[in-house]
């Protein structure tokens, strides 16, 4: 217990020590949930690493997601954590949150998946961050189970200072951003790829693919060391 007290005022005084230097300590955790469900939270990983594979030879795109950005320097509150976000112009790098003023760029496209508890923060007061603040070009929300959504796929573009609804094309909202087309599938939320007219595998498809090309190859090696040895 005693080291506990002792260590507070240390704390407190480095804190003090880097305000004052105008370096600000920043949270990594705004204290709630990650996700509503297994199913968000589970879209949510595969929408992030499915990205992040789309884009792993482009060194200056960063993809995250359920990371704090914050939009105010030295304001520890003026934050939100976007479920998907693409940053165009910026390094691949972990982070520990995302300060915009020093990135000096933003996210070009969010994603939100929408539920019973978030459903009025993402139709208005991100809808009006992302519009007024952050400058986000294009903004979806997709709500995985369809009950708080109508339609339950959405999407916005930033039209001189305005969200303009996307117009479907077919099942599919379009990204100009992006380059690529979002469709509900049950519930879950795919990016289709018109250049190779089919949606981009899943980190779980890609682990499938891989498994099935070793095992083929393992096949092979076997057939072949029979032939060798006359069997």
């Amino acid at each position: 217990m005693s080291t506990v007290l002792k260590s507070r005022p240390v704390h407190a005084a480095r804190a003090q020590a880097r305000k004052r230097e105008g370096i600000w300590d920043y949270p990594t955790s705004d204290g709630r949930p990650m996700a509503e469900t297994d199913w968000h939270r589970n879209l949510m990983m595969a929408l992030i690493q499915t990205l992040q594979l789309f884009y792993a030879k482009q060194p200056l795109v960063y993809v995250s997601g359920n990371l704090l950005v914050f939009y105010e320097p030295g304001n520890r509150r003026k934050h939100l954590s976007p479920d998907v976000f693409v940053v165009l112009g910026v390094a691949k790098h972990d982070r520990p949150y995302f300060l915009l003023w020093e990135e000096k760029k933003g996210p070009a496209v969010v994603i939100e998946l929408t539920s019973k508890t978030t459903k009025k923060e993402d139709l208005q007061l991100k809808f009006a961050l992302y519009r007024d603040v952050l400058k986000v070009k294009e903004y979806f929300l997709f709500d995985p189970l369809g009950d708080y959504l109508k339609p339950r796929l959405q999407g916005y573009r930033l039209r001189k200072g305005e969200y303009v609804p996307i117009r479907f094309k077919g099942e599919r909202l379009p990204s100009r951003i992006l380059g690529l087309q979002l469709e509900p599938n049950g519930r879950e939320l795919r990016l289709y790829d018109p250049k190779s007219n089919a949606w981009l595998p899943t980190p779980t498809e890609v682990a499938e693919q891989l498994t099935q090309e070793n095992e083929q190859l393992r096949r092979a090696l076997a057939n072949t060391r029979r032939d060798r040895n006359g069997e």
